[in-house]
């Protein structure tokens, strides 16, 4: 059985799995390779998340790629998924202004192999220990336009910071137009059925410019560290 075609994680998940301490084991393994990896990050980071299906030279992949660049150029690290699409743009622009880049990649059934611009790269075979790196690593979220994979990251980003388990920190979403529907969702359906709070709504930031983006993580990272010191 190979790793990578998902019958490790659909076994560990049956309720009647007999190999309990192996899977115990490969998992605290997994998270002593994500935590030192994570350590070798020298400077603040921001965890950038996007479609793998975004093909390079299209406007999304671009303003990603963009948006690494001005993040390398500011002194800080990118994180992404380490995949194609969105994850090797933000890599490819921070590498481009000699900043840090990092992937943290996943195995799948259909392989994702790690993007040639991570200057960091861990290959992980449990989505969960993944994860946590994204959040241990990250001064904020980024989540341009993507499918399930970059959904799960937005709500489970929001879900920490909403419940305490994180700090808050800026989850930025890139295009406006690709998000707008779901705000308006979130404002017209769980907020006005008071199904979340005003608060939580604010935690989310919309923008269109990398450059915003950037000043957006940047300066909530810079007033973390003035609380800090007084």
């Amino acid at each position: 059985m190979t790793r990578g075609d998902g019958q490790l994680d659909r076994r560990l998940l049956r309720r009647e799995d007999e190999t309990l301490a192996a899977d115990v084991s490969l998992i605290a393994s997994e998270f002593l390779a994500g935590f030192q990896a994570v350590q070798r990050i020298d400077r603040p980071a921001v965890s950038i998340f996007g479609s793998a299906r975004v093909l390079a030279g299209t406007p999304t992949y671009e303003s990603a790629r963009a948006t690494g660049q001005a993040f390398a150029k500011a002194g800080f690290a990118v994180v992404t998924g380490g995949g194609p699409g969105v994850m090797e743009a933000a890599n490819r622009g921070c590498q481009e202004a000699d900043g840090l880049s990092v992937g943290f990649n996943i195995e799948l059934p259909l392989e994702q192999g790690v993007n040639p611009y991570c200057d960091i790269a861990l290959t992980f075979h449990h989505f969960y220990a993944r994860k946590v790196m994204f959040v241990k690593a990250a001064e904020g979220f980024v989540i341009f336009p993507g499918g399930f994979g970059t959904q799960d990251e937005l709500w489970e980003a929001l879900t920490l910071i909403q419940t305490g388990k994180i700090g808050t920190f800026p989850v930025v979403l890139y295009d406006t137009d690709y998000w707008e529907e779901l705000l308006d969702w979130l404002r017209e359906e769980m907020l006005d059925d008071g199904l979340i709070s005003p608060d939580d709504v604010d935690l989310l930031y919309v923008t269109d410019d990398p450059e915003e983006v950037v000043e957006l993580v940047v300066s909530r990272y810079d007033s973390r560290l003035k609380e800090g010191s007084a």
